[in-house]
């Protein structure tokens, strides 16, 4: 469904992604681990096309979307929930929900997906009147996602879900990940510092690290690899 070739990204003259390649099957969740810096954010945002590309492929189902604008690459089927969710905070939950089915034109099927999404995270239902800002951040951790998949998508780009959440608040939204795949047949690309909590619900992921794939493998792979458990997933798993 996804596939980058050979994909190079600068800021001016900083060189921030160099000829990564990847793949992301239809219905599979791939994980991306790497430390602050490693270009994950960067590769998301220029898959989005909020970054141009400045050599390489980008593609999804099989056409180019390099340099195609970000609002048509969402109609394609492509929704981006960013790192730190950038939730709308003075609009309420729920306009911040009917946001996100912008581009699509039959408001029934928008307000039954937003009923939806309140099964989904029957939190944001108890909270669908208040601003976006006065909730917590996991509750707009949620918020982002839902607002995403009022979109539709078929692919799905999250961008550290876990940040800054509580760990019994991530476990919940990577559940929420897993059932989307399993339910939904949803294809995810994740981004996540929290290397055992992103390949616990991967089936493949990749190591990025100074801009280039260092190892890609199965998250049962990268799990049991000596440098991956010792970089990302703290020394004491190697006793």
């Amino acid at each position: 469904m996804l596939t980058l070739r050979n994909v190079d990204i600068h800021y001016g003259r900083v060189h921030a992604v160099r000829r990564v390649s990847l793949h992301v099957a239809p219905g599979e969740i791939v994980a991306l681990i790497g430390a602050n810096g490693a270009g994950k954010t960067t590769l998301l945002s220029a898959i989005s096309g909020l970054l141009r590309v400045s050599a390489g492929e980008v593609l999804f189902d099989g056409r180019s979307i390099a340099g195609v604008k970000p609002e048509r690459i969402v109609r394609l089927g492509l929704s981006h929930v960013p790192e730190r969710r950038l939730v709308f905070g003075p609009m309420t939950v729920e306009d911040n929900l009917l946001l996100g089915a912008y581009s699509r034109y039959k408001r029934r099927e928008a307000l039954a997906d937003r009923d939806a999404m309140y099964d989904m995270f029957p939190v944001l239902a108890e909270r669908r009147g208040q601003q976006a800002a006065a909730l917590s951040g996991g509750e707009q951790q949620m918020l982002a996602i839902g607002r995403a998949l009022m979109a539709r998508p078929r692919c799905l780009l999250l961008d550290e879900p876990g940040m800054g959440l509580a760990p019994q608040v991530c476990k919940e939204i990577f559940r929420h990940v897993g059932e989307l795949r399993r339910d939904k047949g949803l294809t995810v690309l994740l981004v996540e510092q929290n290397a055992k909590s992103a390949l616990a619900v991967a089936d493949r992921g990749y190591v990025l690290e100074t801009g280039r794939v260092l190892l890609s493998g199965t998250s049962e792979q990268l799990l049991a690899n000596h440098d991956v458990r010792r970089a990302y997933l703290g020394r004491e798993k190697d006793a």
